[in-house]
Order: structure tokens, then C-alpha cells, then sequence
């Protein structure tokens, strides 16, 4: 099954994210082919992918998040920042700022997960939540033009008291998000 493992936004994050699309949206006027938006209903934290596993490998990765949660007490982080990856935009994002609790609990999660045979984490964790994929260089290049005028916007604290591991199924409609597991934070 494919996973990963996430922290939940809370409604009134998600009231904001719903708000930041629909403002990026009539800006920019990119809608399919061009850019794919997230479903606001389904954004996350994504703290780790983990691909494909098997259901026995399942088993072990709850068995870590459960041990390294239990070592981490709730914490809040703040949800702001519009920014974008590529030279060419080709993924919008809002940020995290930077937190010494989450890069922690990140950090450690990603070490015990590699202790048992899960690729570690190459480019480094970067806080943040998906809006949109943008499929050509044209519409990240007015992408582009549009993030600097919400690039400040900042959506407020987010209190962090659970981690999630997902199964996550593609489908023609869009993903599919299952709760596996929830454990939570001190």
C-alpha cells in the first residue's frame, strides 16, 4: 500500500487555505490543463512519503512513529509564507516557519525510519502545504508573477497534537486518504 505519514490542519486553517486558492485562482486564471489544485479538503503536513510498503512493513513504521511520538510533547506551529519550488514554479506551497519542535520530531522520525530500511530524507524537510502542481513552464512562469503579492499572507498558529500515518490510494476522481494510525503528542 502506498503511505505516508502527516500532521492535520485544523478547519480554520483549511477556511484559509480555501480563501489563498480561490484569491491565486482568479489572479492567475490558471486552472486544468495548466495547474492542478489540491483538494483543500485533503491538505496535510507531510512529514514523510513513504511509497509503496508492504502490509508487514506496516506493522513496524507504527511501532516507530508510536516510540518516537511518545518522546514529544504538542506543540504549535505557524502556518504562512506563499512560496514556490523550481526555478520555473512547478509547486505552490504555504509555508511552516521554521520550529525546533517540528524539525525534531521530523528529524528523529526520519532516522528510525531509516534504521529499518526507509530511504532517508536527501533534500533536507521543508514545512509546507501543497495548493497546486504546475504542469508547464508557461503557466509557472504567470504562477510565478502573481506569488509575490501574497508571498506575506500568514494563516495563523496551528496547535500540533497528532501524527497520522496514511494510506493514500490514487484513483481517476483523486486520492483516497486513510487513517491507519494516530498517535498522540504528550
Amino acid at each position: 500500500m502506498r503511505c505516508f505519514i502527516a500532521i492535520d490542519i485544523n478547519d480554520r486553517i483549511r477556511t484559509e487555505i480555501k480563501r489563498l486558492m480561490r484569491d491565486l485562482r482568479r489572479a492567475t486564471a490558471l486552472d486544468r490543463p495548466d495547474v492542478k489544485w489540491a483538494d483543500p479538503d485533503l491538505i496535510h503536513l507531510t512529514l514523510k512519503f513513504l511509497g509503496e510498503i508492504r502490509d508487514r512493513e506496516v506493522v513496524d513504521v507504527c511501532r516507530v512513529l508510536s516510540e518516537v511520538v511518545s518522546g514529544h510533547k504538542g506543540f504549535s506551529i505557524e502556518i504562512e509564507r506563499v512560496g514556490s519550488f523550481g526555478q520555473t514554479v512547478r509547486v505552490v506551497w504555504v509555508g511552516v516557519r521554521e520550529n525546533d519542535a517540528l524539525e525534531s520530531l521530523q528529524s528523529e522520525l526520519d532516522t528510525r525510519l531509516f534504521e529499518i530500511g526507509f530511504a532517508g530524507d536527501r533534500k533536507g524537510f521543508k514545512g509546507h502545504l501543497t495548493l497546486c502542481r504546475v504542469k508547464n513552464a508557461a503557466a509557472g512562469v504567470k504562477m510565478g508573477k502573481h506569488l509575490g503579492d501574497c508571498s506575506d499572507v500568514s494563516l495563523g498558529p496551528l496547535a500540533v497534537d497528532s501524527v497520522c500515518i496514511y494510506k493514500s490510494e490514487l484513483t481517476s476522481t483523486g486520492p483516497i486518504y486513510t487513517v491507519v494510525s494516530r498517535v498522540s503528542l504528550q
